[in-house]
């Protein structure tokens, strides 16, 4: 297999050799900055973390946040809880909107304290907490797992009083018990998946999102009032063509000069035109597939392989100008049924990737947080580039090729001169492994096979 896959490889260096296709990176020329990459142990899955046998756990953190052997995932997201007595820090409802509520905090939060800490050892900088719902007591439905919408918001009277304000405390609350364990929430959001009636916590709002339009200055001025620098985001809906429509909304109401960052999901659309609304950052912040765990990079196509996630990526990058992109879970041990997770445990003792790893891995490994994405002209048939200059000065390179056909690229620049190019590459059967990029007069060379991804790192010579 390994001969097999060096001709595949050699065959790939032969079309590099005959057709390079030439590309400017225009280094003075920024677009979006990047926030980073990551995914949630939301619900129950932090924990199961935490209890992991030391080995396998040690195993499965490395290959989520090491810049050296994993993907460096420099971005988590922990669920707010609304669900009652060891689920939300107010469980049970106060007298009225008005009254002192009673607060009820473990330090560990279904795991998610242990798995924020762990986060920030390996360097991670941006903690996004966000809740999927208001307190039952606080809708209209009075509970947090059946539709319902925030009491107070407009059209939405409730008998027992205006709970927006009060929301507002609870969000702000779980912030500061966040920061008394020292964990510095840095984005907080209010909803999740509002265009959704699931059967678990959740909360709507309508489709010209009034009631976060309402709420959104509450939130921040509650959030000023305590004195956090913790910033606000909206609306986390289950596609991006909701999103669109909530965005055209909060812009004619004011609403996004109280935001830092626009969230959606991936579920019923994907990420693939910039919102050019708003110039606020956009993040995907939750999407997975419908199927089983699987290793596989490319076989069918299938909605769980990785190249399918790498197309994705791509695409959302260059085309929807992304700052940032989260997968679902990260890990589960022995929960292969489901693709929604990044790494599992295939035989109770190892840590596994799935394929779908591997495409988050060539991008999140060397594209760090504040990094920008740089202007680019020239294409190549089928393969999308994106080009990014990190805070140390390195520009990274990331090669996408969609096509049936490999491919090959010489690329040059303006305004940086390249001294050291080196070049990874995941196809079927290699993943994140060192390929061949030739640097002569100040362009890189590389060839692209068909449904590969190739990342290239460049330094200054």
């Amino acid at each position: 297999m390994a001969f097999i896959r060096r001709l595949v490889i050699l065959s790939g260096l032969a079309t590099y050799a005959t057709a390079q296709t030439p590309i400017t990176v225009n280094v003075g020329t920024t677009n979006q900055r990047i926030d980073g990459f990551g995914f949630s142990q939301a619900f129950g899955r932090a924990a199961q973390f935490e209890s992991t046998a030391s080995g396998l756990q040690k195993q499965a953190l490395d290959y989520l946040f090491s810049t050296s052997t994993g993907a460096g995932f420099s971005i988590i997201r922990n669920r707010i809880g609304s669900g009652g007595s060891g689920d939300s820090i107010e469980p049970n409802s106060p007298a009225s909107p008005s009254s002192t509520p009673t607060y009820v905090w473990d330090d560990n939060d279904e795991g998610q304290v242990w798995f924020s800490e762990q986060a920030m050892s390996y360097g991670v900088k941006t903690i996004y907490a966000d809740a999927w719902s208001a307190p039952g007591f606080m809708k209209t439905s009075g509970s947090d797992s059946t539709p319902g919408y925030l009491c107070g918001t407009p059209g939405h009277t409730c008998s027992t009083g205006d709970w927006r304000q009060a929301y507002a405390n609870f969000l702000v609350k779980y912030v500061q018990l966040y920061a008394s364990a020292g964990i510095p929430i840095t984005h907080l959001g209010f909803l999740n998946e509002p265009d959704f009636e699931p059967g678990y916590s959740q909360m709507q709002i309508s489709s010209n999102a009034i009631e976060a339009i309402n709420f959104i200055p509450i939130l921040s001025s509650t959030v000023k009032a305590a004195g956090l620098s913790t910033e606000i985001t909206c609306c986390d809906a289950v596609g991006w063509g909701t999103t669109a429509t909530y965005v055209t909304n909060l812009v004619a109401a004011g609403s996004t000069s109280y935001l830092s960052v626009i969230t959606s999901h991936s579920y019923s659309a994907d990420a693939t035109t910039d919102l050019t609304a708003t110039s606020l950052p956009k993040w995907n912040t939750e999407g997975g597939p419908s199927s089983a765990f699987t290793t596989t990079w490319y076989s069918s196509g299938a909605d769980n392989e990785g190249f399918t996630w790498a197309n994705k990526l791509a695409v959302a990058m260059v085309n929807a100008k992304l700052s940032a992109y989260l997968f679902w879970e990260g890990f589960e041990d022995g929960e292969t049924q489901s693709g929604s997770h990044l790494v599992d445990s295939l035989d109770g003792t190892n840590a596994t990737p799935s394929g779908i790893f591997w495409a988050f891995a060539m991008w999140s490994r060397y594209i760090r947080p504040g990094a920008y994405s740089l202007g680019i002209s020239g294409t190549i048939s089928n393969v999308l580039t994106f080009a990014a200059k990190n805070t140390d000065g390195s520009v990274v390179l990331v090669l996408t090729n969609s096509g049936t056909s490999a491919q090959s690229a010489k690329v040059s620049f303006t305004g940086f001169t390249a001294g050291v190019a080196s070049a990874w590459i995941t196809s079927q059967g290699s993943n994140f492994v060192s390929t061949m990029a030739t640097l002569a007069n100040g362009a890189v060379a590389v060839a692209i096979p068909a449904k590969a991804v190739v990342t290239v790192k460049l330094t200054a010579g």
